[in-house]
């Protein structure tokens, strides 16, 4: 039976972290296979960090015309990307600023010239904000900006952009960039246009509890009705040299372990959920594998967002198959998609 409403901001509220994650691990056994922990080895390009939105808890974003911006050329995305082949990677993680020049013609364009050299490789790229404001640009739906970006090469959809859903802090922190109402329309359009989409949630910037449970709600909701999200990944604000850093407390590592493992009870029609080592480090991370968590993301062989923001934590293939194998598991390398496994 699902966690009721007042049910999560309970266990979110308890001091009995060891039996939130044990509870949580029940749930777990039910979704998973119980002996193995997934693992994908892919790359995160900023295409651009021009954006208008201008968010308090972003350090990556440059406004238009500032001499530190840039939109990266499609050669350099093509080095990128194999480089990141080379690697073993199985796909790109593609997101930038909401550049308010940017029509969709570029991102077709951009799309079908990767395809067209990659064929192989699955591009799971630009956030809720992105599309919605591509689609603003160019005079579309975002339906049809979807289905026409599908249609150029797009696989799937990241879960970026939702920060925290519930509008009363979307107001504060982000007030500029799309609805909680906007971004589930998104997701809504993506899953009936038969793209995969994942769900994310970053906590620690100055909410309550019961906003945290509206979010879970919310994407709990969507999958309700769709079935469309392949995963959900919560991860904790990034404070530093970031405006919202200054005003808000950090989220701690118990604070981090008692959210994944409320969300994966929450969240029990989703069947993957990612134990993050990029905000919280590889120690967390690994500790997260008993709490719910059947995975541990990838390995970003780049990552530019975070980064900006003071995070210096960085991973590769072996540390991560060491801190799953570790715990107790077997790594296996996946897709984006969660379909393809990789013994090793």
């Amino acid at each position: 039976m699902s966690l009721r409403y007042e049910e999560g901001i309970d266990l979110l509220q308890s001091d009995d972290l060891v039996g939130i994650g044990m509870a949580a691990m029940e749930v777990r056994r039910r979704k998973n296979d119980p002996r193995i922990v997934s693992y994908q080895i892919d790359r995160n390009i900023n295409y651009t960090n021009f954006c208008t939105e201008y968010c308090s808890f972003c350090a990556f974003y440059r406004p238009l015309g500032h001499g530190e911006g840039y939109v990266l050329s499609f050669e350099t995305i093509e080095q990128k990307i194999q480089e990141t082949i080379e690697l073993g990677g199985t796909g790109i993680l593609m997101q930038g600023g909401l550049h308010p020049d940017l029509r969709v013609e570029f991102y077709e364009n951009l799309l079908s010239t990767v395809k067209r050299r990659f064929p192989q490789v699955h591009l799971h790229c630009f956030s809720a904000p992105e599309i919605i404001n591509i689609a603003e640009i160019s005079g579309l739906t975002v339906r049809d900006t979807l289905a026409r970006l599908r249609d150029a090469g797009l696989d799937s959809v990241p879960g970026g952009g939702a920060e925290i859903l519930d509008d009363e802090i979307r107001q504060r922190i982000s007030r500029l960039k799309c609805t909680s109402d906007e971004w589930e329309q998104m997701h809504r359009d993506a899953h009936a246009l038969g793209m995969r989409t994942t769900a994310t949630m970053m906590f620690g910037c100055g909410e309550e509890l019961r906003h945290r449970i509206n979010h879970l709600e919310r994407i709990r909701r969507i999958q309700e009705d769709t079935g469309g999200f392949t995963a959900f990944i919560p991860w904790m604000f990034a404070p530093e040299n970031t405006p919202l850093g200054k005003k808000v407390p950090q989220a701690t590592a118990v604070d981090y372990l008692k959210t994944l493992a409320v969300s994966r009870m929450y969240l029990d029609n989703i069947d993957h959920i990612q134990s993050s080592w990029l905000t919280p480090g590889i120690k967390v991370c690994q500790i997260g594998l008993q709490f719910g968590a059947d995975d541990v993301g990838s390995i970003l062989i780049e990552e530019n967002v975070v980064y900006a923001a003071g995070v210096r934590n960085r991973t590769n293939e072996s540390e991560l198959r060491r801190i799953i194998s570790d715990a107790g598991y077997l790594p296996v390398q996946r897709d984006t998609l969660y379909r393809a496994y990789f013994l090793k």
